[in-house]
């Protein structure tokens, strides 16, 4: 045993079958919730590399991996740094990510950044199609590493196919999967076609190689140390089979009533002892939520009683981080020293201890400079303004309690989990009617009840506001509306809001305003939207907010957000729209690093990179006046 592997659990007989496959082998893996996926992958990447009786070892750049993620990316990156002993230069990317390297190689003249993610999968399966993969200095893969394959669906299942057919006689693959956990159909709207999708990538693998395909199995489960933490795994083998309503309906209750127990029962959210509990527990903490409505309220009530806690990002979204913006602020030169980026590091608050060798590492690959151990700046530049920021310099999540959709929960675990008590089918089908799909409602239950290491409990729902989209279309601006078609209460915030254009003080004081946000703001705090005058910049849209913190402004509302707030407000075409005096109970998601014009960063006196600071914003919007009374007009 190396000392690679000292702290890391010996591989038990099905794990070693796994990680002991041929390099050119064919292996399609089922493994369970908590089954020790990720190490079995670190394991064998390690041994594809040459740590292990496998064959020929391969190279880093001959071995592809895959995740739905960059959490998912970054959690493998980080466990292959600890555990792994030859595998350390092996990358795991995003589908996105990956897509669009294939993409700039293939097309470099074409600027990709503007195009849509599915938009960029599709272009990216025909480029593989007609040989991108084979053309300049591409290496085609030799071997594919894909997890969570129970969730390729649509575009990237095309993508993956596509690939697999394109070097079907010199690619290997190992890819693992959960039917229980295959919880991402809705992203197809369509129940029909929902329905054909599950469990279609598995069925083209058994029947692209039906003398090839080596399927394996990991039964064990490692994250659940307790009975309560144990609670639904035995519907994890009919889920994986479910695919009638009425058999997922029975699932889904025998779940229900398991984790409904009054033995798994606590206070309500706002009692003071739940309240307590939630502040002092010392170990993580997820509170799951089954959408963002409920994600969003529970975080709401949570910071009205001052518990500290995150509510959890979109698996995709990843803010680029302050520091980024400080590092290139701090020097005119074009070129950074190893030496000279340690010293800037230290001088930057930050909210958790860097790894300094780590982060090195990362940016040399990705804007290594001329002569050893040094950075180009301006390829770092670019590559924020192009939203090809590496994914592991992303700030860790510090914070143990978490708010979470089940969703955006998946691939986690946590030492307690508390579930939202689900609704019954019989409101379910109340609630949605015919749009309901009742074996994903069973599986997203089963994810939920298998993230605990410890604790599992339940906790009933608080009361819910009337959350509407402006337009009634599916991607319209959400917003607290009524019962009546013109009420109108708050609007919910998110990435984007914020402007990017211009440095927050720019027509003030940025050089202070951006100290400030460094030093005084940090995630989780109020801000306020407050109205600046009533007359818009154009057609279309609202008149312009300032972004107050503690009385102080840091930002003001984008274009985007102006241009849905009218959407929100213009009830119908007769409707004249009104407009809040202010918008509380938003707060700060993240302070990032952006990218605006060069000639806007040097007019604001922060240098001529077109880089700063801004906050980022999330939350639920409440219309308020100005005299601090909520807002009732209708």
């Amino acid at each position: 045993m190396t000392d690679a592997y000292l702290d890391s659990p010996p591989l038990t007989e099905e794990q070693r079958a796994v990680v002991e496959q041929p390099w050119d082998a064919r292996v399609l893996v089922t493994a369970g919730a908590g089954a020790g996926k990720t190490h079995t992958l670190v394991r064998r990447l390690d041994a594809l590399c040459g740590g292990g009786d496998v064959g020929e070892a391969l190279e880093a750049s001959e071995i592809l991996v895959l995740t739905f993620s960059r959490a998912a990316a970054r959690e493998l990156r980080e466990r292959i740094t600890r555990h792994g002993e030859r595998a350390r230069r092996v990358r795991a990317q995003t589908f996105d990510a990956w897509a669009y390297g294939v993409l700039r190689q293939a097309y470099p003249d074409k600027d990709w950044t503007a195009t849509s993610f599915l938009d960029r999968l599709e272009a990216a399966a025909r480029a593989v199609e007609h040989g991108a993969l084979e053309a300049g200095d591409a290496v085609p893969p030799a071997h594919v590493v894909i997890d969570e394959v129970q969730d390729l669906l649509g575009d990237r299942r095309d993508l993956v196919e596509t690939l697999l057919d394109r070097y079907q006689d010199s690619c290997g693959f190992t890819v693992v999967g959960d039917a229980a956990q295959s919880i991402y159909g809705f992203q197809i709207a369509d129940l029909r076609e929902r329905a054909d999708e599950t469990g279609r990538f598995f069925d083209w693998l058994r029947v692209s190689y039906p003398d090839d395909l080596v399927e394996l199995r990991l039964t064990r489960n490692f994250r659940a140390a307790t009975p309560e933490a144990r609670l639904a795994l035995a519907h994890g083998p009919r889920l994986q089979q479910v695919t009638d309503a009425d058999d997922a309906a029975t699932l889904y209750e025998e779940m229900r009533e398991l984790l409904l127990d009054p033995a798994n029962g606590m206070e309500s959210l706002s009692h003071p002892l739940t309240l307590q509990g939630l502040r002092d527990f010392p170990d993580t903490c997820a509170l799951l939520t089954r959408d963002n409505r409920e994600a969003l309220v529970v975080s709401e009530l949570l910071h009205g009683h001052g518990v500290r806690h995150r509510l959890r990002r979109p698996l995709e979204d990843r803010p680029v981080p302050s520091w980024v913006a400080e590092l290139l602020r701090r020097t005119e030169s074009t070129t950074l020293p190893e030496d000279r980026f340690r010293e800037l590091l230290t001088e930057i608050p930050l909210a958790y201890e860097p790894n300094l060798d780590a982060m090195w590492g990362v940016l040399r690959r990705v804007a290594r400079g001329p002569g050893r151990g040094i950075l180009d700046l301006d390829r770092l530049r670019r590559l924020l303004a192009d939203g090809r920021f590496p994914d592991e310099l992303a700030d860790p999540e510090v914070e143990r309690l978490v708010v979470s959709t089940v969703h955006r929960a998946k691939g986690l675990e946590f030492d307690r989990v508390i579930v939202l008590a689900p609704p019954s089918v019989a409101e379910l089908r109340h609630r949605f009617k015919e749009n309901l799909d009742l074996p994903a409602e069973a599986r997203a239950l089963y994810v939920a009840l298998t993230r605990a290491r410890q604790d599992l409990y339940h906790v009933e729902t608080p009361e819910l506001p009337v959350f509407k989209r402006a337009g009634g279309r599916e991607t319209g601006r959400r917003f607290v509306g009524g019962w009546r078609a013109y009420h109108r209460y708050g609007i919910v915030g998110g990435a984007g809001d914020v402007c990017a254009e211009n440095p927050p003080g720019h027509d003030t004081d940025a050089v202070s305003t951006q100290a400030y946000l460094l030093h005084r703001v940090s995630a989780g705090d109020e801000v306020v939207l407050r109205r600046r005058h009533d007359l818009p910049f154009g057609e279309s849209q609202s008149p312009p907010y300032a972004l107050l913190h503690r009385g102080r402004e840091i930002g003001e509302a984008s274009e985007r957000f102006r241009k849905e707030l009218f959407q929100v407000q213009k009830v119908n075409r007769t409707w004249e729209p009104w407009w809040p005096d202010e918008i509380h109970g938003l707060r700060v998601d993240a302070l990032e690093s952006v990218a605006g014009s060069i000639a806007a960063g040097a007019n604001a006196g922060l240098g001529d990179r077109g880089v700063w600071i801004a906050p980022r914003i999330t939350g639920i919007g409440r219309y308020r006046r100005a005299d601090g009374l909520e807002e009732q007009r209708a």
